[in-house]
């Protein structure tokens, strides 16, 4: 199986694709300026006490407060509190975490208003991002996760994965880790340190503490609150940094930036695939190049046809998502039994990937086609949990119920990606009138002819429909040879599968996108 990232980084958010095999099967997007994002960090006042919930909320700067239950302040709350206030005490300087005294643990037994008090300050960390009409939740114990590592400021132990099975390199880890972790400080062993040396682990620990000096750093020097005072330094790099797996083939980014960041955080955690990374410098938009924009609009929205006439109705709701299965036309000629589990393999090959696809976390209701044979049921039930042995999210599925639905809970701590494959008019904006479309390429000549003689943009790249593109590039003295014939060779006419037809985008040099919209343009 060949996988492969593809890294899509526009002026206001980032697009990442795994493919395996070439098929889409995790795709994320985030914008650029995204906030309370799992892994950040703040510094934040402590705003209204729930003792019925043994909880409390918390002002983050997100426009609902923030959750923090009891038992996720960490049972070395009381060492945060103790320590937060001692670092703020001093502007000047910095009070080093490993002359801190260690607290006793918060009682687990304990309520929020033995804890903390509104207005107190506190060192929280995201867990899971604001989902619907609920806001951030938040943890008290705060965590840097590394390739190898996980450091964990004010632990008192030192953790190896149970997935390293060796007693012996168990020993090992312990004994290596113990000896370079400073005091105050506790140590996770993730699976991939298996086999490493000590300078690798040592390398990865410097990197880890100098973010926790980074953080308490801008806690003592900033006085305003809530205050970010940690999140990773590239939405491409964390992204990946969960998606990386060192058995993939390539990885493809479309700008020199991003490539470059990526090239140096796959260096630092595996140098031997450092040449994988590989910038785009292709003409085509860089998801069209790798077949991934026909994927996403096939992939997404309510009916996912999966073959011989079969598909998927998957329904959002509040409090689950459903999935019904179908099997439309399918041809009857095997029987009725036969075919249903046909019918109901297939769906869980599909549904396995639409999990992991639009990240769908929470509790999952799949209602497949009855069957009556008990053998079937096992079979449907050891498939659908063999797809998703490849899934990194934690889940749960139960065999088929007597009313033959399979529930799964699978975790979440993001929303749901949800892409709207449905495209709105780009000529009438809703009026229901559009301008007579053999005029089109007489509107985007206007829309050249103002930005090269109005705007004085020389060289540029005008998006459009694939069909609309090959009518522009049709013949020898096409549409586009007489437009660089009379405004110069800086225009560039490129295909764009994202784009609706007849609907147009420019792009700068620099790929910034150009509006040029005018309010002309809708048919009153």
């Amino acid at each position: 199986m060949t996988s492969e990232i593809i890294i899509d980084a526009q002026s206001k958010e980032i697009s990442i694709a795994l493919l395996e095999d070439k098929k889409l099967v995790e795709y994320q997007r985030e914008p650029r300026e995204a906030n309370f994002s799992v892994g950040n960090i703040y510094v934040a006042k402590v705003k209204k006490l729930m003792p019925g919930l043994n909880a409390c909320f918390v002002n983050v700067g997100y426009e609902r407060d923030a959750f923090l239950h009891y038992l996720d302040l960490g049972s070395q709350f009381n060492s945060y509190a103790k320590y937060l206030k001692q670092v703020q005490s001093d502007r000047k300087r910095l009070y080093p975490i490993q002359k801190a005294a260690a607290q006793p643990d918060i009682d687990k037994d304990g309520t929020i208003k033995d804890a903390v008090q509104v207005g107190q300050e506190v060192l929280v960390q995201v867990v899971k991002e604001p989902i619907s009409t609920k806001g951030p939740r938040l943890t008290g114990e705060i965590s840097f996760a590394g390739r190898y590592i996980v450091l964990l400021p004010f632990g008192n132990k030192i953790s190896v994965s149970s997935k390293i099975k060796s007693g012996e390199e168990r020993a090992r880890l312990k004994q290596l880790i113990r000896s370079i972790t400073p005091k105050n400080f506790g140590v996770i062993v993730r699976t991939v340190a298996e086999g490493k040396r000590v300078a690798e682990l040592d390398a990865e620990m410097q990197i880890l503490l100098k973010r926790w000096n980074d953080v308490i750093t801008k806690v003592q020097k900033t006085q305003d609150r809530p205050q970010l005072v940690f999140e990773e330094t590239g939405r491409a790099v964390a992204m990946i940094r969960d998606l990386f797996n060192p058995t993939y083939e390539n990885i493809y980014v479309n700008d020199e930036e991003i490539c470059t960041a990526v090239r140096h955080y796959i260096t630092m955690i595996a140098p031997e695939k450092a040449s994988i990374v590989k910038q785009y410098t292709g003409k085509l938009p860089i998801f069209d190049n790798f077949d991934i924009t026909r994927q996403i609009k096939s992939s997404f929205g309510k009916t996912i046809n999966y073959g011989h006439g079969c598909y998927l109705i998957i329904e959002h709701t509040e409090a689950m998502h459903v999935v019904d299965v179908n099997s439309g036309n399918r041809a009857k000629e095997k029987g009725q039994e036969q075919n249903a589990l046909d019918t109901n393999l297939g769906a869980a090959d599909e549904l396995a990937r639409q999990l992991r696809l639009r990240d769908m976390g929470g509790i999952i209701v799949v209602d497949f086609i009855d069957m009556n044979l008990a053998e079937d049921r096992q079979m449907l039930y050891e498939r659908m949990s063999k797809n998703m042995q490849q899934d990194r999210a934690r889940h749960n599925i139960l065999p088929l119920s007597k009313f033959g639905l399979m529930q799964i809970t699978r975790q979440r701590v993001r929303p749901a990606m949800d892409v709207d494959v449905d495209e709105t008019c780009p000529t009438c904006f809703g009026t229901g009138k559009v301008r007579a479309s053999i005029l089109f390429t007489d509107q985007l000549e206007h829309k050249i002819d103002r930005l090269v003689n109005k705007f004085g943009v020389k060289k540029f790249y005008l998006h459009v429909h694939p069909y609309v593109a090959a009518y522009i590039n049709k013949g020898f003295i096409s549409i586009k040879r007489k437009w660089q014939m009379q405004y110069g060779m800086g225009v560039h006419v490129i295909p764009s599968q994202k784009l609706a037809y007849l609907q147009y985008e420019f792009y700068d040099a620099d790929k910034q996108i150009i509006d040029m919209k005018e309010e002309t343009d809708k048919i009153k």
